[in-house]
This record gives structure tokens, C-alpha cells and sequence, in this order.
């Protein structure tokens, strides 16, 4: 079963390497070199079998993790489960009031499993109705960053697509990016929710250089649809050929309710391994 499998990936391999521009195959082209994922792809999996859903993670071949919470495990649980699947986990989501709560746990044990980005994925409804609420957050967000940096770690902020929508006749993604400090705070951008909202992440890379050290690698087709990466419209090549000027160290794939959770993961790592861009 093992090298039915192993032979198939191979074909997908090489399709996608086939469908390559010519430059692809110069010393001008550049690959991801350690891929990461999110564990809320994989999340019924982690609850039901945390070790043997890491285990299954770092089979497919991607290095690194980003959790979305621990399932119950104890920060030291989850550094020796790291440990034994030979993976590591850079950055993980928390809630923005948990930050706020209960700083001090959070900073142990993420120092305990190995983290160096706090990232806050979600602004509760009642916290953003305004402009003015936006510009409230980057105030809070540049007082976390602070208390990161000072305890070795990094802040960043996740967005979806409501941040792009205008409000108030401004973008809320642009007001956060305008008003926190580049040396305090970061941003994880997803790729699929930016796409999804309407705004290029192109530009942004270019009109906020090294801002954006983490980002989501999922896919979404011309209707709208989340799919696996390779599958859908967004120009990977484009995206991954501008990686140091977005300042981009760790790249995590994502989707968000995948059929077959683990086939997703695998179907997109194939295609990103296989994906060869300008190394601009």
C-alpha cells in the first residue's frame, strides 16, 4: 500500500513540475524548503489521537506546527510530543482576552513548548464595530508586543476577510497596519481570507515590507470556494517569488473544513514541494 502510495505522490509530483515555467529549472528558481501546518486542519484528528496525529503530520513531511490550542495537554505534554514526532512548533493562536487574562501562563508555556510567535487570530464582533475600536486594538496589540518582546517572543495578529471590508471609510486591515509599531507587532496574513476579501497580497507586501514573517497557504477558487492548495486561482508562484520582502520565515498550510483532513494536508504539500518560484 505504502509504494502505491509513494508512486502516486511521485506522478502528482512531477505533473505540477511538468506545468512549470522554463526559468523553473534554472539557478534563478527557489522552492519552500520546511513547510508547517495548522493544526486546526487536522483538529478532530489531534483530539481523538494527539501523538499519532503529529506523527502522521511529520510522515507527509512538513516541519513545523502552529497550534490552535492544546486539546487538554499540558504545555510540557505537548513539547514532548513534539519532540518524539520530530517537529517543532513556532508560533500558536490564543484568544485576544486570554492574552489580556492571563499573560503570564501563556508567556510559560510557551516558552516551555517552544514557541516564538503569540498570534491572535480572531477580534471579537463587540471589540470592532468602529474605526475608532480598530485603532483601540493596535493600541493593545502594541502594549502586547511590548510585553513579547521583553519576554523573548513575538506578537502577530491573524486576519480573515472582515478586516478588508471598509468601515468607516477605511480599511480596518490598513488601520492596524498603520497604527501598531513594526518593531512590536507582526502579522500573520492568510492568504485565502486577503484573496477572499477583495485586496491583493501584493500590495501589501510591497507597501508594508517585512511585516508578515507568518502566513496561511490556502486556496480559494474563482467562486470563492477553499480548496487545496494548487487547486484553486491564487498565483503561488507571485506569491512565494516575493517571500523577503513580506519578510516571510514560516509559511503554514490551512483548511479550514476539509473532506479528508489528512489527503488535504498531503495534496497540498506535494504541490508546494513541487513549486519552484523566482527567488526575487
Amino acid at each position: 500500500m505504502g509504494s502505491r502510495r509513494d508512486a502516486i505522490r511521485a506522478l502528482s509530483s512531477a505533473a505540477v513540475a511538468a506545468a512549470l515555467p522554463a526559468w523553473a529549472t534554472t539557478d534563478r528558481a527557489d522552492r519552500l524548503k520546511r513547510l508547517g501546518v495548522q493544526l486546526y486542519t487536522v483538529r478532530n484528528a489531534l483530539k481523538a489521537d494527539f501523538d499519532g496525529t503529529l506523527r502522521k503530520v511529520a510522515a507527509i513531511g512538513y516541519k513545523e506546527v502552529e497550534f490552535a490550542g492544546y486539546m487538554g495537554r499540558t504545555p510540557t505534554q505537548v513539547r514532548d510530543s513534539l519532540k518524539q514526532a520530530g517537529l517543532r512548533a513556532p508560533a500558536e493562536h490564543v484568544d485576544l482576552e486570554t492574552l489580556e487574562k492571563d499573560w503570564g501562563a501563556t508567556v510559560e508555556a510557551a516558552h516551555t513548548v517552544g514557541h516564538e510567535y503569540l498570534v491572535v487570530a480572531w477580534i471579537d464582533a463587540a471589540r470592532r464595530g468602529s474605526i475608532e475600536d480598530y485603532k483601540r486594538i493596535a493600541g493593545i496589540f502594541n502594549q502586547l508586543g511590548r510585553q513579547a518582546n521583553a519576554a523573548g517572543l513575538r506578537f502577530g495578529y491573524h486576519n480573515h476577510a472582515y478586516e478588508m471590508a471598509t468601515l468607516d471609510g477605511q480599511v480596518p486591515y490598513d488601520v492596524l497596519l498603520q497604527h501598531t509599531d513594526p518593531d512590536l507587532v507582526c502579522f500573520e496574513m492568510d492568504l485565502y481570507w486577503t484573496t477572499d476579501g477583495g485586496k491583493d497580497p501584493l500590495a501589501y507586501f510591497a507597501k508594508y515590507p517585512g511585516r508578515f514573517p507568518l502566513v496561511h497557504v490556502k486556496d480559494r477558487t474563482a467562486s470563492g470556494q477553499m480548496v487545496d492548495v494548487g487547486q484553486g486561482t491564487i498565483d503561488w508562484g507571485a506569491i512565494f517569488s516575493h517571500r523577503k520582502q513580506a519578510g516571510m520565515k514560516h509559511e503554514f498550510v490551512e483548511h479550514d473544513e476539509p473532506g479528508d483532513p489528512f489527503a488535504s494536508i498531503t495534496a497540498s504539500y506535494d504541490y508546494l514541494r513541487a513549486l519552484r518560484f523566482p527567488n526575487g
